[in-house]
């Protein structure tokens, strides 16, 4: 009788994914093809019988592409405004998150309509993608609606890119679309497509004579058909699978033959590896899933057997198979309820079987048709010279094997004493009949210490023994009552079958206590790994868990820390058991794949190298010493198992280090511009004096050495006045308070009020001015650039002694302007460090600055989306480049 209640833990998760479900928005995605099949008019008009039943919708961001029926269709439902984003001198009109997420809060249950999901949002959008936009709306409990075609999954890009030839790089996770509630597939055969394409339906006649060409050839529409409409019956094929998971009752209903699916039947037999073979051709064929199964019972296997069956699952696997290991006293029944729990509607078996077989006992395809009628059972023609011989009674049971001869003798010994016992103490105490339970109760015990042979013996001796000692005439074989031949029919035979059970039971439990073993040390080894703050701490733990659990001496293996991508060279942490080949594990590290001991790459290492593989990245490489052993599935499984933990650890711990490194920074930073702030605006106000006191000093009669002294008293005022504004500006660029007051003014007049107002910085030096009379006005912060070109002349005048250049020029859409000296220029390979705060040359420690003009220079010039960078001049001293993006004038109104 099968147990059919629930399990408790999974009721507790499936009520927690409920409840977060129920507070979640929900997705529905319209699915199709290609452009052109009705998507959004499809959305669109939903949408409309939607609205009808009472429902809010509201216009996210539709594109219409210039046709005609979905712009009427989309006309009457009401939209969120735009917002606009500057990007290089042109303002983009992009979809409004935060009024989508206050209408979403305004109006609980409505619907927002998103056209085009893996669309690229503008720069300075809150996320890179619009399919990250419908997230944080699903979270804030908003309905999305969205539109999506087959190329932009990023698990068939490669595959579209190789059929059409074009390669398509707006992309999203596949983890999007199978994680949609709703998914309407929208199709068109590719003969309307094309008809829809000539008539201008799709786009404008010279793109739609550009699409037929390329894209939307007869040929690629009918594969990218067929690319939907499979991606689409995937994820409806997992829906249903996790809906018989969820659904025990039904998991062990019948089959539902919705799609094809085989199920390979593994023993222990020499020609199992010809059923594999058979399945793989039969499911490469019919393009199907398969799974190979091998059933454990209670009938011992020896290590012949057991090798056979391990290398038949690893073929299975390497030919794309499924592969698990079941324990149950049945094997049709264990393969009949693995087959409806993942629901796999055949069944492939080998046709011959053993010579002989208990009388009446079916063989296994019979069983299986009889358990299972709504499942196909195939046969696989097995030859016959691949047929194992029938096993000898010695070697099914392995009577010469050390533990079968120990259980033999205490078969006997127990037997011996059973029957002394009861012959000195109990006989004219107890009936002989119930003497003869003692002898069964002596088979259970010696069934469950040695298994089945010796249990049978115990049987053999204890009827023989009884009969000799109990039964009359005694100390003889012989029997007076005829009755007595059915009591010892019935104890021999009930103690053969008792011990046949007390075994299975057995190696059943041994199983349990295995795998129940095996779940504790993963669990232990889990909770350990959430308690490591350190990579040495995570080897530490996975060499305690190795050895504990295979007695195999192992190494973790990770970059270093600060190397780059696809530069890593793997180093051995601290704590290994063994030296692995650094050559092996680089190349598991690299190609992301097993490698050494037990695998086809590199076989001859004496490891096997397991890829740490997280989330986000490759973390390093397991390395487990084997000494020439075959890891057997379930193994393989665990140190998967194993491999993946590690992976989730050390990245744990990685991002653990970025986030503490990065609130560090950030609250370095916050307290250095709130005491630069502090310090500055408490300068100010002495430097203002000092500076006033040295211009009065000059109104007054002083002597040479007097006036000198003055002289230097205001400059170095001045000077530090202006390192104070430095620091002033620098800190409201950082806090974001700086507001732009852009103008579109010409160059000519920034660059001339700037050299008037350095007259005193660059009296005496020789400054040319390279200004073309045709550059167009660019809108820009006057003030905010002057002081711009103030830091970039200033530092011109501190490092070089000859003539300064300003030269600007028109370079696409953007307006460059240099500045330039023949000075001692700037340190080689440190061009761009030099924009950093406090960050200044080799040869600048006699100069005084605190490294803050060309920080101020290049936040001002981003902030009007330009960029500045330096450079060395090949003729000898420094260049700095300003570019600012060009937009569009204002015309002149007519008088």
């Amino acid at each position: 009788m099968t147990d059919a209640r629930p399990d408790p833990d999974a009721l507790l998760a499936q009520l927690q994914r409920d409840e977060a479900a129920a507070k979640r928005g929900r997705l529905k995605i319209f699915f199709g093809a290609n452009a052109g099949v009705g998507k959004t008019f499809a959305m669109l008009a939903a949408a409309h019988a939607a609205q009808k039943e009472g429902k809010a919708v509201r216009i996210g961001v539709v594109e219409t592409h210039g046709r005609a029926d979905t712009e009427a269709i989309a006309r009457d439902l009401p939209r969120l405004a735009l917002k606009e984003l500057a990007h290089k001198g042109q303002t983009l009109r992009e979809f409004d998150l935060d009024a989508a997420l206050a209408w979403g809060a305004a109006e609980p249950g409505g619907v927002l309509l998103l056209d085009e999901l893996a669309h690229s949002n503008a720069p300075g959008s809150r996320h890179a993608k619009r399919w990250q936009d419908a997230q944080e709306l699903r979270e804030a409990g908003v309905e999305v609606w969205a539109t999506l075609n087959v190329q932009h999954l990023e698990s068939l890009n490669d595959i579209v890119g190789g059929i059409t030839g074009i390669r398509v790089w707006e992309t999203l996770p596949d983890k999007v679309f199978d994680g949609a509630d709703e998914v309407v597939v929208v199709d068109l055969p590719p003969d309307e497509l094309l008809q829809r394409l000539k008539e201008g339906k799709v786009y404008l006649p010279q793109q739609a004579e550009r699409a037929a060409k390329n894209f939307f050839r007869k040929g690629n529409l009918l594969a990218l058909r067929e690319l939907a409409l499979r991606r689409t019956a995937d994820r409806v094929d997992d829906q249903m699978q996790a809906y018989r998971r969820e659904h025990s009752d039904v998991s062990r209903g019948a089959v539902w033959p919705n799609r094809e699916s085989l199920l390979a039947c593994v023993g222990p037999g020499a020609a199992s590896d010809k059923v594999v073979r058979s399945a793989a051709r039969l499911a490469q064929q019919l393009e199907l899933d398969w799974h190979a199964v091998h059933v454990e019972t209670a009938r011992s296997l020896s290590e012949a057997d057991r090798q056979r069956v391990q290398r038949t699952l690893e073929l299975a696997q390497s030919l794309g198979a499924r592969t698990a290991v079941l324990s149950a006293p049945e094997v049709a029944a264990a393969l009949v309820g693995y087959a409806r729990e993942h629901n796999l509607a055949r069944l492939v078996v080998g046709r011959r079987e053993r010579a002989w077989r208990w009388p009446g006992r079916p063989t296994l395809a019979e069983a299986l048709s009889h358990l299972a009628e709504e499942m196909d059972v195939l046969q696989v023609a097995l030859p016959t010279h691949s047929r194992p011989p029938v096993p000898s009674p010695q070697r099914e049971f392995g009577l010469l094997a050390p533990h079968a001869l120990r259980g033999y003798a205490a078969a006997l010994l127990c037997t011996l004493g059973l029957t002394a016992v009861g012959h000195l103490l109990l006989l004219g105490i107890m009936e002989p009949t119930n003497i003869a339970m003692l002898y069964l109760l002596n088979v259970v015990g010696v069934a469950l210490r040695f298994g089945r042979a010796p249990a049978a013996l115990t049987a053999l001796l204890g009827v023989a023994a009884f009969d000799v000692v109990f039964v009359e005439p005694r100390w003889s074989f012989a029997v007076g009552d005829a009755q007595y031949l059915v009591t010892f029919a019935v104890l021999l035979l009930v103690g053969l079958v008792i011990g046949q059970l007390a075994a299975g039971l057995q190696a059943q439990a041994q199983a349990a206590r295995e795998r129940e073993r095996r779940v504790r040390g993963l669990y232990a080894m889990s909770r350990d790994l959430g308690a490591a703050l350190v990579p040495e701490q995570v080897a530490e733990i996975a060499t305690r868990f190795l050895r504990a659990e295979f007695g195999a001496a192992s190494a973790l293996l990770v970059p270093p820390l600060g190397t780059l991508p696809g530069r890593e060279v793997l180093a051995v942490l601290p704590g290994a058991s063994t030296q692995p080949d650094l050559g092996v594990a680089q190349w598991a590290f690299d190609h992301a794949q097993p490698a050494g001991q037990g695998t086809d790459t590199l076989p001859a290492s004496a490891c096997l190298m397991l890829p740490l593989t997280a989330p986000m990245r490759l973390r390093g490489v397991l390395a487990i010493e084997g000494k020439g052993r075959r890891w057997s599935p379930e193994q393989r499984e665990l140190l998967d198992t194993c491999a993946a933990l590690l992976a989730i650890s050390l990245e744990r711990i990685h991002y653990i280090e970025v986030a503490q490194a990065s609130t560090l920074q950030i609250e370095s930073e916050r307290l250095r511009n709130s005491l630069l702030t502090a310090i500055s605006h408490d300068l100010r106000t002495p430097l203002a004096a000092l500076v006033g006191l040295a211009d009065a000093l000059k109104l007054t009669p002083l002597n040479g050495s007097q006036a000198d002294v003055a002289d230097a008293m205001r400059r170095s005022a001045l000077r530090m006045s202006a390192l104070v504004g430095n620091l002033l500006d620098m800190a409201r660029l950082q806090s974001g308070t700086v507001q732009l007051n852009r103008q579109w003014l010409p160059l000519q007049e920034v660059v001339g009020s700037t050299l008037a107002g350095l007259d005193e910085v660059l009296a005496g030096r020789q400054v040319d001015v390279d200004l073309p009379a045709d550059l167009p006005l660019v809108e820009l912060d006057a003030v905010l650039i002057e002081r711009v070109l103030v830091n970039l002349l200033e530092n011109a005048a501190k490092y070089a002694s000859g003539a300064i250049r300003i030269s600007a020029r028109t370079a696409g859409r953007h307006v460059e302007i240099d500045v330039a000296d023949n000075g001692p220029g700037f340190p080689a390979g440190r061009e761009a460090q030099l924009f950093d705060k406090f960050e200044r040359g080799d040869r600048e420690s006699a100069t005084p600055g605190v490294g803050l003009g060309l920080a101020i220079c290049k936040a001002i010039v981003e902030a009007h989306g330009g960029r500045i960078s330096a450079h060395n001049v090949s003729t000898g001293g420094a260049c700095v480049r300003v570019e600012l993006p060009l937009g569009q004038p204002p015309k002149e109104k007519p008088e």
